[in-house]
């Protein structure tokens, strides 16, 4: 079911906002500079009757509400009219406009997964390497306690430890890693079932859409407001508006996780084996937010797995593609409802 955004909200609103300001600051000022001519004309009985007869008409507008709603609907229009001249406001427009982004957002994800990807595979070699180490140092300083060199049993011991301190930095990190790989990939999954989702929404409603409005004039949305029937074109126009508003939280969504983990993985430098705590910071601060718009559920699952030794991630799995079934469930069928 689509939820009803308020008109002040969308951009028409803020166009109706400013007109409506305009129209209550300069209707003031031209009523105080009309103030004494109207005190004048309403000296003359002839005068004053049509003077009252105009306000009996506003009042009867205001108290009406067929009339209130016919006005407003049309005072809508005309800004949904006026705010069309300078950007984009049609629905299927702007829901065309997001499949672009959509699309461009998905190729640089790929992209990001990919390098994640390889960032990850070289530190698993560095902990492994680290690993082989730390059981060679520790050998040699067996040997050396053994045959009485302390001196050297000292040095391999430290370097062992060293090792050992090194290689919990780097499992934490690849464990963080895990979580971004893990969010990109599904994040990556979920938008393509969005994408398709909504070129499937934009190729169909766009038809009918066309078609609502052909058989639905303004005149007739008017006398439907008049007589206190459903605006059929405003309520599908609704739903439209309702679904690119619910696919920008989500777009929004994804381009500011991507962001973040494009700074973390900027700021890792596995030749030397360090990275700044800040981009550890944002991922734990994104990790205790509330539900994610694109992950659902999913979210809390996926940091859990990440954490769980027994569910070992294999970074050579594909990246999985939606598959059609008959009779989908498209995820924005509801908001027509």
């Amino acid at each position: 079911m689509a939820e009803k955004t308020s008109f002040w909200k969308r951009p028409e609103g803020k166009t109706g906002g400013l007109v409506m300001a305009g129209l209550i600051i300069g209707g003031g000022f031209l009523l105080i500079q009309a103030l004494p001519t109207l005190i004048a004309l309403a000296a003359n009985t002839l005068n004053l009757a049509l003077m009252l007869l105009v306000l009996g008409a506003i009042i009867y507008m205001v108290l009406d509400p067929k009339m209130r709603n016919l006005v407003w609907y049309m005072y809508k229009s005309v800004m949904r009219w006026v705010t069309g001249l300078f950007i984009q406001i049609d629905p299927i427009g702007i829901l065309k406009n997001y499949v672009d982004d959509l699309k461009d957002n998905l190729r640089k994800m790929n992209r990001q997964i990919s390098q994640l990807r390889g960032q990850m595979h070289k530190l698993q070699e560095m902990i492994i390497n680290n690993k082989k180490e730390i059981a060679n140092n520790l050998d040699l300083a067996t040997k050396a306690r053994d045959t009485n060199k302390e001196s050297v049993m000292i040095l391999k011991s430290r370097k062992a430890g060293r090792l050992k301190q090194s290689n919990m930095k780097l499992e934490d990190l690849y464990q963080k890693m895990e979580i971004l790989y893990r969010v990109l990939r599904k994040m990556y999954e979920n938008s393509e079932i969005m994408l398709e989702d909504i070129q499937d929404q934009v190729m169909v409603k766009e038809q009918e859409r066309k078609a609502i409005h052909a058989s639905n004039s303004a005149m007739k949305s008017a006398m439907s407001i008049i007589k206190g029937d459903a605006d059929k074109r405003a309520v599908f126009d609704q739903a439209l508006e309702a679904i690119a508003d619910d696919v920008s939280s989500k777009v929004g969504e994804m381009e500011r996780f991507m962001e973040m983990s494009e700074s973390f993985m900027s700021s890792v430098d596995l030749q030397n084996g360090v990275f700044e705590e800040e981009g550890l910071r944002m991922l734990e601060k994104w990790e205790k937010e509330g539900v994610s718009l694109l992950l659902g559920k999913e979210k809390d699952s996926l940091i859990l797995e990440a954490a769980d030794d027994k569910n070992v991630l294999d970074l050579n799995e594909p990246i999985k593609k939606p598959i059609r079934v008959p009779n989908h469930s498209n995820q924005y069928d509801d908001f027509f409802e």
